[in-house]
């Protein structure tokens, strides 16, 4: 693979309409309110306008989608498709439903004025409609890997005639183990395609895909550090692990915050913390990946619109969901890995906007903690927040320890065991009480009891006892099964 690098565009060249790109396109452009590129899209576009293939370094936040989507939504408008042989020419690979379904409103803004049609194939809704934009053939499909494989298997399904190929959030996809999924998608493209790569960081993995995917790749951003938006006012708050949930509560009470983005760490302690702000009163909703894709969009549009003042989940919407002018995420649960705190810290300050990411911080997080900073390259500020006990007892525990957990349930496995060998030795003592009744009613006679009986239902007559079947005058006689005259019923 041959790499070749792109310098920064000249400060005359800063603007959407040196890009040449298709009048209808910036008019797109115009009314979405973009007035000037930003620095992903100066370096990605024009290479991408001529056909070429892009390896980028981009982070969530950064203008990606329209850096990827302008171009090829320029080329297809360029050579139109013949009715006659429609077909999907674009495909669009994203690791989340959230994202797909947001690139896909994107593109359908910047297309607003033509005729270019697309659709998200993703998991979590029906099939039906999806099955009906492959017959259409639009003209982009943008998709989680594994609902694509779904239709892939039908033969309404066919991406043979795409032309251009994006993996956007490769790292994310690798992440959450789709690169199988992506390998066996990528067996019903065209080899002869324009590949567009963006991951928000290029681990050795990531290095080894794009290099069997892409040829001749303008680069853009690879030696790039991973860093929070310069934007972004970052704070560490300290705080016992059974307070957090307090703590919340005491900043959007005194309004520290506005509206916030709150990231936990699993599903359950989404649903606790989601329970205990609404029995604050606090208008919220929640996101994770046990519920289902109405719930999710539902909650997520309720928190763009300000319907809802906290929006609590987990890491799946840490990329890919992109909230205008959103004021505060809350890292309510210390990220494991520093590239993870920078997504999540990512859902504020986009498009060089301000914002603020707060991190509650448990005293056993704290190697977390620096682990972030190092990357980061900087110390975060400690914050305390006046009037707030630290040192209150909280009435319930957001969630029980694993360790608890685990004893608890053996615990109950004990009590049940014990249950049922009581209620065994009770049977059984029952039972041989029953039997000598038995015995002395019969008297001595022939009668057999009634578990006797019973056996004798039971078994079968044996083998020597069994009539022959009696020939039907006229028929031929039955062959033998196994025997040499008997003939197999899926030979016949």
């Amino acid at each position: 693979m041959t790499i070749t690098a792109l310098s920064h565009p000249t400060p005359d060249a800063n603007a959407f309409a040196a890009f040449s790109l298709h009048p209808d396109l910036l008019a797109g452009v115009a009314a979405l309110g973009f007035t000037r590129p930003t620095p992903i899209q100066a370096d990605a576009i024009p290479p991408a306008m001529t056909g070429r293939d892009v390896l980028a370094c981009a982070m969530t936040g950064s203008g990606k989608t329209a850096a990827f989507l302008l171009p090829i939504l320029h080329q297809l408008l360029r050579h139109p498709r013949d009715a006659a042989h429609a077909a999907t020419r674009a495909l669009v690979l994203t690791p989340t439903r959230e994202l797909a379904s947001q690139i896909v409103d994107e593109m359908r803004a910047l297309a607003i004025r033509t005729p270019i049609t697309g659709a998200a194939i993703i998991g979590g809704v029906g099939m039906g409609p999806q099955e009906q934009a492959f017959r259409r053939r639009v003209d982009v499909i943008v998709a989680t890997p594994g609902r694509l494989l779904d239709h892939l298997t039908q033969p309404y399904a066919t991406l043979e005639r795409i032309e251009h190929l994006v993996l956007d959030e490769a790292d994310r996809m690798l992440d959450m183990g789709f690169l199988p999924d992506i390998r066996r998608v990528l067996r019903y493209l065209p080899a002869k395609r324009q590949t567009l790569f963006f991951s928000a960081t290029m681990p050795a993995p990531i290095k080894q895909l794009s290099a069997s995917l892409i040829h001749n790749p303008a680069t853009i951003n690879l030696e790039r550090r991973s860093a929070p938006a310069v934007g972004i006012t970052q704070a560490v708050y300290p705080v016992a692990q059974e307070l957090k949930s307090a703590l919340l509560v005491a900043l959007l009470q005194r309004d520290v915050m506005g509206q916030a983005l709150v990231f936990t760490r699993t599903k359950h302690r989404t649903n606790r913390l989601w329970a205990y702000l609404e029995r604050a009163g606090i208008n919220v909703e929640r996101i994770h990946g046990q519920r289902s894709q109405p719930q999710r969009t539902q909650a997520l549009e309720a928190f763009k619109k300000g319907r809802c003042r906290v929006l609590v989940a987990t890491d799946i919407a840490a990329r890919g969901i992109d909230i205008e002018a959103l004021g505060h995420v809350v890292n309510f649960d210390v990220p494991a890995a520093p590239d993870d705190y920078i997504h999540r810290v990512g859902r504020t300050a986009r498009a060089e906007l301000t914002g603020e990411a707060f991190t509650f911080a448990a005293p056993e997080e704290s190697d977390l903690v620096r682990g972030i900073e190092r990357a980061i390259g900087k110390s975060l500020p400690r914050i305390t927040l006046p009037d707030f006990d630290y040192a209150a007892k909280p009435a319930a525990r957001l969630e029980i320890p694993i360790a608890e957990r685990v004893a608890a349930i053996r615990a109950q496995r004990a009590v049940d065991r014990a249950r049922s060998a009581a209620r065994d030795g009770r049977r059984a003592a029952a039972s041989g009480a029953a039997r000598p009744a038995a015995s002395h009613a019969t008297n001595g006679s022939a009668r057999p009891t009634q578990s006797h009986a019973r056996d004798a239902r039971v078994k079968p007559p044996a083998p020597s006892a069994r009539p022959e079947p009696r020939a039907v005058a006229g028929s031929p006689k039955r062959p033998q099964r196994g025997g040499r005259g008997h003939t197999s019923r899926t030979g016949s």
